[in-house]
C-alpha cells in the first residue's frame, strides 16, 4: 500500500514540475467559488424575499415597487456574480 501511494505521489511530481502554481491558482479559484457560492445563495433569498413581499403588499402600490425592486436588484446581482465566476474561472483556467 505505500509502495502504491509513493508511486502515485512520484507521478504526481513528474506531471506537475511547478505544483505550487497549481496549487495556488486551485486554492484561489477554489475561494471564489465558494464565495461566488455565498453570493448566489444570497441572491436566492432575496428574490423569495421580495416574492414574499410581492405576494402581501395586499396591492399597495409603494410595497409592490419595493418588492419588485427587491426582486430586480438581486437578479442583477446574480446577472453580475454569473460574470463574475465566468470570468475568474477563464483566468484561473489559463494559468
Amino acid at each position: 500500500m505505500v509502495r502504491i501511494i509513493h508511486i502515485l505521489f512520484i507521478a504526481t511530481a513528474i506531471s506537475q514540475p511547478f505544483p505550487m502554481v497549481n496549487a495556488d491558482s486551485n486554492a484561489i479559484s477554489t475561494a471564489f467559488n465558494i464565495l461566488f457560492g455565498i453570493v448566489g445563495g444570497i441572491t436566492l433569498l432575496f428574490v423569495v424575499i421580495g416574492g414574499f413581499r410581492y405576494i402581501t403588499s395586499g396591492g399597495n402600490p409603494q410595497s409592490a415597487a419595493r418588492a419588485k425592486d427587491t426582486i430586480l436588484y438581486a437578479l442583477i446581482g446574480l446577472t453580475i456574480t454569473v460574470a463574475a465566476t465566468a470570468i475568474v474561472n477563464f483566468l484561473f483556467g489559463n494559468i
